[in-house]
């Protein structure tokens, strides 16, 4: 852990972990098991962090590429596999619009942990992170495009559309500032805060369930609408 940051950054973060962790398990159907392995999933990382593993940042290729691993994975297997994207379009819609407020704490985080000199300014909403703006809208437009059990679709697609982007454009922006062989950018403060607790579980687990929640906002969409699960 970073011991000079204050208690509520950390505060702040828990509150967002708990959150997607919550929401996700009503968006899949209270199924408790991917819950319970997700927590696994990040509680190994969270082990592993502590060893100072990840700090080694010369390696080829780069350590971190365990944790940013799941990402790639979720990509792939959401274009070429037919039961993921079974299982995707069988999550909630509704749950899955809100699991992206998270993005505001996500946002306030990266925020002061600039301002404690951990992350550089580019990936804060004062640089080239617009992220905050799909997660202040998320829970608006669901109020909006969930009315009297009808989804409207054209809304809903424009909003994932945004997201995805805003997502992207982020998650690309922070990987170029981390400290690997590959950094391109914000060399005079490096993205650091990556390799420690709690805040590496921002790549192991909000980061893909929010990506998962795009993607799976697609694959619902995209459904006759008589199969649209709300």
């Amino acid at each position: 852990m970073i011991s000079d940051l204050p208690i509520y950054v950390y505060v702040t973060f828990f509150i967002a972990l708990f959150f997607v962790l919550t929401t996700f398990y009503y968006a899949s159907n209270k199924n408790i098991k991917l819950i319970i392995g997700i927590i696994l999933w990040g509680s190994l990382h969270s082990v592993i962090a502590f060893t100072g593993f990840y700090e080694n940042t010369k390696t080829i290729p780069p350590r971190l590429m365990l944790i940013v691993f799941p990402i790639v994975l979720i990509i792939i297997s959401s274009i070429f596999s037919t039961k993921i994207k079974k299982w995707l379009g069988s999550l909630k819609l509704k749950q899955l619009m809100y699991l992206h407020a998270v993005r505001i704490p996500v946002e306030l985080t990266l925020f002061w942990l600039f301002t404690a000199m951990y992350v550089p300014e580019i990936i804060t909403f004062e640089g080239r992170n617009f992220d905050i703006i799909a997660g202040i809208t998320a829970p608006l437009l669901t109020l909006i495009a969930f009315r009297k059990n009808k989804i409207r679709k054209t809304l809903l697609w424009i909003w994932h559309v945004m997201s995805i982007i805003l997502l992207g454009n982020i998650v690309i922006h922070a990987l170029l500032s981390t400290p690997t062989v590959f950094q391109q950018i914000a060399f005079e403060q490096p993205n650091v805060a990556i390799y420690k607790f709690p805040f590496l579980l921002l790549p192991a687990i909000i980061v893909p369930l929010v990506l998962i929640s795009n993607i799976a906002g697609f694959v619902i969409l995209n459904r006759p609408r008589s199969e649209t699960s709300i």
